[in-house]
């Protein structure tokens, strides 16, 4: 089934399209990843059993794969995998001039020394995005997230240092209870529904199409909604299909350790909401870097602010003339930017 103006909309929204078998166009058939089932994942109490148990995956790749390297940020989730690599791997970070990537750097640079790995500076700007975005829109028939051209393009360069395997550590977030801006307040449907929306598709395309029916699966009351289920089974494909493209266009396999597990007790909402999100990752991490303050979480970053900062809008007629671009995060104009672009791939103008 094809229908442009709903795919347009739930990528608005949702930063990808909500329902399997509903594409842009005949022959554009867009890929989500299925998740790993509940039935396959190691259940840990601990950090302890996070640490044994990510030790005995990375045992079982090696035996499968002599060059293993890692998306490293500055985050605990890849710094923690970043313990388990043989010396002498590679270690790709992200870097820009808008200088969004700083604090990342410094601490990968930490890590890599610590461990011994080959560090390596991947510059991003805009002629990135301009090279790699159709190839990974054409790769996922559809528009993509802005992580997905960073990412290309570190598995690109991997495969010239003969990495056989790039390692992540995407899925610890959600896993761990990570996401305590969205999981801590005690949300109304409306208000999770308002504040999980990327961008509202009303406000920006002349035919927009209703997503309140993905958030309708959800609902539990009159003003109440399953945001903790809407997460692991939303949000989870969305982030992680991003990565299964990005690496799958590069034809680089890709793994990560943190999505075979899951927590064996029931998450302890208080420690998320008195500042300790995570708290098993945490404890990992100060097992791996005792010497080390634990860092705060921060998502990938991504230059798009300075990128998009003076961009003026798309043009094609699928998009309001209107649109408040000022009002617009540097997210939210790649999202414009991006599916105008892919828009121009499937639908030439005349």
């Amino acid at each position: 089934m094809t229908n442009k103006d709903f795919c347009l909309s739930s990528y608005i929204a949702f930063r990808y399209i909500w329902k399997d078998g509903v594409d842009f166009c005949e022959g554009f058939q867009h890929k989500n990843i299925l998740p790993v089932p509940e039935s396959e994942r190691i259940p840990v109490h601990t950090s302890a059993d996070i640490d044994r148990e990510i030790q005995n995956q990375f045992d079982q790749l090696y035996k499968k794969y002599d060059n293993i390297g890692i998306l490293l940020s500055g985050g605990m989730d890849s710094a923690n995998l970043a313990s388990y690599l043989k010396p002498g791997s590679h270690a790709y970070t992200f870097t820009s001039e808008s200088g969004v990537f700083d604090a990342d750097i410094n601490r990968a640079e930490f890590y890599c020394k610590k461990w011994n790995l080959n560090h390596h500076l991947i510059h991003i700007d805009f002629s990135d995005y301009e090279k790699y975005t159709p190839i990974v829109m054409r790769h996922k028939f559809a528009p993509v997230h802005s992580i997905e051209p960073q990412i290309y393009k570190a598995a690109e360069l991997a495969k010239q240092d003969g990495v056989q395997l790039m390692i992540v550590g995407e899925s610890a977030d959600l896993i761990f209870g990570g996401m305590d801006k969205l999981i801590s307040p005690q949300w109304t449907f409306d208000g999770f529904a308002k504040r999980y929306t990327f961008l509202d598709p009303a406000l920006v395309l002349t035919n927009p199409v209703d997503q309140s029916p993905l958030y309708e699966r959800y609902r539990t009351g009159a003003d109440t909604i399953d945001f903790m289920r809407f997460m692991d089974e939303v949000f989870s494909i969305e982030s992680s299909s991003s990565y299964l493209n990005a690496f799958g266009a590069a034809w680089m396999p890709y793994y990560d350790p943190y999505v075979r597990l899951v927590m064996a007790d029931p998450l302890d909402m208080d420690r998320v909401r008195n500042g300790e999100p995570k708290y098993l990752v945490r404890g990992l991490y100060a097992i791996k870097y005792p010497e080390l303050p634990i860092p705060t979480k921060i998502p990938m970053p991504r230059p798009v602010d300075t990128v998009f900062q003076d961009w003026k809008g798309p043009q094609r007629p699928e998009f309001r003339n209107d649109i408040p671009m000022q009002q617009l995060t540097g997210n939210q104009k790649w999202q414009l930017w991006c599916a105008e672009k892919f828009l121009d791939m499937a639908f030439p103008l005349k």
